[in-house]
């Protein structure tokens, strides 16, 4: 794949930048989902920082040939005037540490091992091996040392878990998070803000699929390049994101599928994916594990609940499993017009479904974090009854305060009768301890009409409140602003 131009990441570099700039050992674990950029942060910082580092990225090879690729990688790094013979290995891995400690005594050394599930892979003693040499010579030493992986399974296992033999010795440790929407503006320059929120709802915030859009090309272009033609680039790309934390695929798969489609309860995607009941939240809770699943619940909910509801988190899996797992045979025909039809004819209800309330939950947080409204939440999601659901709620219990918002990705302008039927909901879903103080906010894609913005203008004006709270405000925007909002405020 293509290496995207490096934005964004600055809290991450200005880790990297601490860690280097400590005056003792340091050990980063770094993780996270394949193509997220980890390999791109680390070589960045190394390129334009200048540290004196070493950077060597293991591959699926033997446990002997990595060995003997970290020797030379080492060897050369300590002797750039006489390189090692092509044979060159040091005898061990632990001999390997101990000259890494011996480089690090007096003078600050980066050594960032890359990929290093390749290495557990082959030879699960090494994380042991590690810890020993940590213990014994490394931590005494001016070495800053980076383990990063894809392989999120192996990772946990070996690294973070408490049974892990290196757990308790990370100084550091950073989960290594897709790029937020806001950095598509920096990324895609000449694509319309309701082009970029179409392409996040494809590709989410993975630089190394955004280096494979092609910006000359239309938006339904670079979705057949990238999802529909026999040889697409991102074809193959769920399989591999899941055999990372799975073997056996074709249950978790048929999941995905049902809540990809809308099933939301475990008895709901037990029918779909026509599984027993009884084994779906096992298989639930090994997907909640991998991050790619998360289980949501309303967010005023004031106590356990049994209302909770299944959401694939990841954009590009959400997609894949929506509009192309049960359509692989059809595109390896060339079916590829009928696909790019049903996709463009669903894509709208898909983007305000998914990614629009994201992106407008994501705008409650960070507006409320710089005081852009009249109360901070300290939660923010949504909630829902047999009869309503609200999409955007912020809730602050100590305050007694609560946000809700609409969000409407319809490409006319809303009217006052969205905002009506907002306010009307709002009984439902006040707590009924306390006195509340209720904000509105209204997200429409392209802007609200003249009764509205009258409406929201003369809210707290109207006889709305209920027996337990009273209407504060209420605010109006589109993406326009939301775009612009999150571009201000992402750092």
């Amino acid at each position: 794949m293509a290496t995207p131009a490096f934005i964004g990441r600055k809290p991450e570099l200005d880790i990297l930048r601490d860690l280097w700039a400590s005056p003792k050992a340091e050990l980063l674990i770094l993780y996270g989902r394949r193509r997220v950029g980890k390999t791109r942060l680390f070589t960045y910082w190394i390129e334009t920082d200048g540290p004196r580092a070493l950077y060597w990225v293991a591959e699926p090879s033997s446990a002997h040939d990595q060995l003997s690729s970290f020797s030379q990688a080492l060897f050369n790094f300590l002797n750039p005037q006489a390189p090692a013979p092509d044979d060159f290995t040091y005898a061990s891995w632990a001999q390997a540490f101990q000259q890494l400690a011996q480089a690090a005594q007096t003078e600050r050394l980066a050594v960032v091992l890359d990929e290093f599930t390749y290495l557990l892979a082959v030879d699960a003693g090494i994380a042991g091996t590690l810890q020993n040499m940590w213990d014994q010579r490394l931590q005494g030493t001016q070495l800053f040392l980076a383990i990063s992986g894809s392989h999120l399974g192996m990772m946990e296992r070996h690294l973070l878990s408490y049974q892990a033999p290196l757990y308790g010795r990370a100084t550091a440790r950073l989960n290594l998070l897709p790029l937020p929407f806001a950095n598509t503006k920096l990324h895609f320059p000449n694509f319309r803000a309701d082009e970029r929120v179409a392409l996040y709802a494809m590709l989410g915030g993975v630089p190394a699929y955004w280096g494979n859009v092609r910006t000359h090309l239309s938006i339904d272009q670079n979705l057949r390049r990238l999802f529909l033609e026999r040889d697409a680039l991102l074809k193959d790309e769920p399989r591999l994101l899941l055999q990372d934390f799975i073997s056996e695929l074709n249950n978790y798969v048929a999941i995905l599928r049902a809540i990809a489609e809308g099933r939301r309860t475990p008895k709901e995607i037990a029918r779909q994916a026509g599984l027993p009941d009884k084994h779906v939240p096992a298989y639930l809770a090994k997907l909640q594990e991998t991050g790619f699943v998360e289980r949501h619940v309303p967010v005023t909910a004031e106590s356990a609940t049994r209302l909770g509801r299944h959401y694939i988190t990841d954009p590009f899996l959400r997609f894949y499993f929506r509009f192309l797992a049960r359509r692989q045979s059809q595109l390896a025909l060339g079916v590829q017009d009928k696909a790019l039809a049903e996709i463009k004819r669903h894509l709208l209800d898909f983007i305000g479904t998914h990614t629009w309330e994201e992106l407008c939950r994501e705008w409650l947080l960070r507006a409320g974090a710089r005081a852009r409204l009249p109360f901070l939440p300290d939660q923010v999601g949504s909630v829902w009854a047999r009869q309503a659901q609200i999409d955007v709620v912020g809730i602050n219990t100590m305050e007694k305060t609560l946000i809700l918002g609409e969000c409407k990705w319809s490409p006319r302008t809303q009217d006052q009768d969205v905002l009506e039927t907002l306010v009307a909901k709002t009984g439902s879903f006040v707590p009924s301890e306390g006195k509340w103080r209720v904000y509105y906010v209204g997200f429409a894609r392209v802007g609200w009409t003249t009764a509205a913005q009258g409406y929201a203008a003369r809210v707290t004006k109207l006889d709305l409140n209920g027996p337990n709270w009273r209407v504060t405000g209420m605010r109006l925007l589109d993406l326009d602003q939301v775009d612009a909002d999150l571009g201000a405020w992402t750092p």
